[in-house]
């Protein structure tokens, strides 16, 4: 984090969420990246803490990407699966899902939101939302940022798209 950005190593920025996030350790698998976090339920159970969490970076080069509708796709799945695995376990099954198309910095790039359950005793959340949007650099590399949005916060998914939408391609 630099000032009012997440900056990943290639030097692409993304706005930071608000002045209430704070710093965090990149914890998702992406290539190069930086993160935020924003306690939502502090110690719940007496010493864990629940919280937003949103990383910005490259897409890891352990996956395949190409730039086309279906490769972009194919990657926000592929850099899902991984932020989910990582941030929950890997029996974590997204429920509601959505895909879209987007534009970020004049580059093509793909939006999937989800619902995941969660089940943590003493903890007044049934489901968080995974968001993530995988934007074609234009060199044969991608952008990723991953949000895990606390289902209890919904103010916060308009907040994500706002500042994906914000993402300055480094050059």
């Amino acid at each position: 984090m630099i000032g009012t950005n997440l900056v990943a190593a290639n030097n692409d920025t993304m706005p930071l969420m608000s002045s209430a996030w704070g710093d965090n350790y990149e914890r998702t698998g992406l290539y190069g990246g930086a993160a935020t976090w924003l306690t939502v339920h502090a110690k719940y159970d007496g010493k864990s803490s629940w919280g937003n969490y949103v990383s910005f970076g490259q897409l890891s080069k352990e996956v395949q990407y190409t730039n086309t509708p279906a490769g972009l796709k194919a990657a926000a799945q592929m850099a899902g699966g991984m932020a989910l695995t990582r941030l929950y376990d890997a029996t974590a099954k997204p429920y509601a899902v959505t895909h879209r198309p987007i534009q970020v910095d004049g580059h093509p790039g793909h939006e999937i939101t989800a619902r995941i359950a969660v089940k943590k005793p003493k903890l007044k959340e049934t489901y968080s939302v995974i968001l993530i949007a995988v934007i074609d650099r234009g060199d044969g590399t991608a952008a990723v940022s991953i949000g895990d949005i606390a289902g209890s916060t919904p103010q916060w998914l308009p907040v994500w798209r706002t500042k994906v939408s914000q993402i300055k391609i480094g050059s």
